[in-house]
């Protein structure tokens, strides 16, 4: 049976990672160690037969597709429909300076954004709706190939979650650290197996400390 393979990064180390931001869809670029996993990720994937490079349009992600694409010799395609969980009105923030900005939201729980959104902001459910129609796609148009696509820790979630057949409840039970790889086999009929979560070169430097 034919299968796409899809190799599916996270983005490596953002700016500011110390400070515990919710970049959502901000602009942030990587720092040095991000740009140091993206070049480890590229060298890892240099042997693959990879067809395409895809990339969430947000400057994190692509820039880390771009150091892929080169050692590929394939420029990488931005798909807007692979950014991040839109945080609304806590975009940028952390959630002490959200929280004194708006009071009112001091109850709120990631745990319940399944259907619940902050103000401004998606549910994981509406970033599922635009995020897995893009990836199906994309698996469609390469039926048999690898590709890889870069994206973010919760559109990654989201494409995991779908492909393990789990519902949304589990999201937050999916690690997706910066820089990791994730290997998911599509077939033709429609079935999905996951091969490898939050794994690849960059896990064997586990001891460096990256959030």
């Amino acid at each position: 049976m034919d299968a796409t393979r899809l190799y599916l990064a996270r983005h490596g180390q953002v700016v500011g990672h110390h400070e515990f931001r919710y970049n959502g869809q901000s602009d942030v670029g990587i720092t040095d160690l991000g740009r140091a996993q993206m070049l480890r990720l590229a060298d890892f994937l240099s042997v693959r037969d990879i067809k395409a490079v895809y990339s969430s349009d947000l400057k994190r992600a692509y820039e880390g597709a771009a150091i892929i694409g080169e050692g590929l010799r394939l420029k990488p395609l931005q798909l807007p429909a692979l950014r991040e969980l839109h945080l609304g009105r806590w975009e940028g923030l952390t959630r002490e300076e959200a929280v004194e900005r708006y009071p009112e939201d001091a109850g709120f729980s990631f745990s319940t954004i399944g259907k619940k959104r902050l103000s401004g902001g998606e549910s994981i459910t509406e970033l599922g709706a635009r995020v897995l129609p893009a990836v199906r796609a994309v698996t469609r148009d390469h039926m048999g190939k690898h590709v890889c696509i870069v994206a973010h820790g919760g559109v990654n979630r989201v494409i995991l979650c779908d492909a393990m057949g789990l519902g949304l409840e589990n999201f937050f039970k999916v690690e997706q650290d910066y820089g990791c790889l994730n290997l998911i086999d599509y077939f033709s009929d429609g079935t999905s197996v996951v091969k490898m979560l939050n794994g690849g070169p960059n896990q064997e430097f586990a001891s460096t400390k990256v959030y």
